[in-house]
């Protein structure tokens, strides 16, 4: 690590911080909503962070993909026009965690492929992104150290690390340092603090293990002996399809395309909203063909689309360890429960001496 790339901010200096960061543009972090729940939200003051936190209700894609957008605005005159929409506001999110962080990571991928999704892309240019890390797991329900998200990775500006009596701070790009200098309240690390931050990952290595008795990199192999598994059928008796697992998943990016008309039928909106592959409608076609009408299908889905497809495709799994999907499923399906289910389930010879 070099000492250039990291500045340090000392404890009793973090409310002047925020403040001054709450100052240059909106501010959002990690706040208590209630027991063992919290959400990003507007601050000023750095009281009201949460610095010790389990994943907020909902992900950071709400900043970067709104539940609901405007793409467009239409008149049907005598000359019909259509104007793009493409709505932002410049905002600085404090406190990401490394999961947060590599969720973004993916739908940059998503939204950066042929054909470009500018609305994304533009609004993600207006976000300045400050990490904060994790020193211990959050609670039972992350396995985000099985996902390769337990340590920072990059797509952020700034990565704080707190190490007791002050923060060591990551500086990872132009934008993270332009923060720094106009905040005028960081100074620059020595070897001393480098070394405490080296001997933290060192213990966080020893903390942080497989969640799941399998290696990662034999996880993409499971899912190709288990297409056929049992598992979905019992998740299919439980599941209750109510969409709630991809509605919190920091990389499901699916949405549906609505116009809305006013009461003359002439001028009307376009625009996208979440949608939800757990959903029945999701994947009915023309003629009323549901090519994943039973919910075991579709659940099957929601896991191949974390840890298959997205290998393939980008090199990386879609699911960040984030827990957010069993913490707020109400038919209490787990997602570490049904790794391990499919662990035990195969029976395929090359699989016996992943056990």
């Amino acid at each position: 690590m070099e000492n250039s790339q990291y500045v340090i901010l000392k404890k009793e200096k973090f409310n002047d911080f925020i403040s001054a960061l709450s100052k240059m543009q909106k501010l959002v972090a990690p706040v208590t909503k209630g027991y063992k729940n919290y959400a990003f939200e507007e601050v000023t003051s750095g009281n009201k962070i949460a610095l010790k936190y389990i994943p907020t209700i909902l992900p950071l894609k709400k900043f970067f993909m709104p539940q609901r957008e405007t793409l467009l605005e239409f008149k049907l005159d005598r000359k019909s026009t259509a104007e793009a929409v493409v709505e932002y506001e410049p905002v600085t999110i404090f406190g990401a965690h490394t999961c947060d962080l590599a969720g973004i990571q993916c739908l940059n991928m998503v939204f950066s492929e042929r054909p470009k999704d500018y609305n994304y892309l533009t609004r993600k240019g207006k976000i300045t992104l400050i990490g904060l890390e994790c020193n211990e797991y959050c609670d039972e329900y992350a396995s985000c150290h099985l996902v390769n998200a337990s340590f920072p990775g990059g797509g952020y500006d700034l990565f704080f690390t707190d190490l007791g009596g002050y923060f060591i701070v990551h500086v990872n790009t132009s934008s993270g340092d332009d923060v720094v200098t106009a905040a005028g309240l960081l100074d620059k690390a020595d070897t001393t603090h480098i070394n405490e931050l080296n001997l933290l990952r060192d213990q966080k290595r020893k903390i942080f293990s497989n969640e799941v008795p399998i290696k990662a990199s034999l996880i993409t192999e499971l899912f190709d002996v288990t297409f056929r598994a049992r598992v979905w059928k019992d998740l299919e008796e439980r599941c209750l399809a109510c969409g709630n697992c991809t509605n919190v998943c920091p990389t499901c990016y699916c949405f549906d395309i609505k116009d809305d008309l006013d009461l003359s039928l002439r001028h009307g909106v376009r625009y996208r909203v979440w949608g939800s592959c757990q959903l029945e409608p999701f994947a009915r076609v023309a003629g009323g063909i549901n090519f994943r009408k039973d919910r075991s299908a579709r659940q099957r889905h929601r896991y191949y689309r974390k840890f298959r497809y997205p290998v393939d495709r980008f090199s990386r799994f879609f699911c960040t360890g984030c827990g957010r999907c069993t913490r707020t499923c109400m038919a209490s399906i787990s997602l570490k429960e049904t790794l391990n289910e499919l662990i035990k389930e195969s029976e395929d010879r090359v699989w016996k001496k992943w056990l």
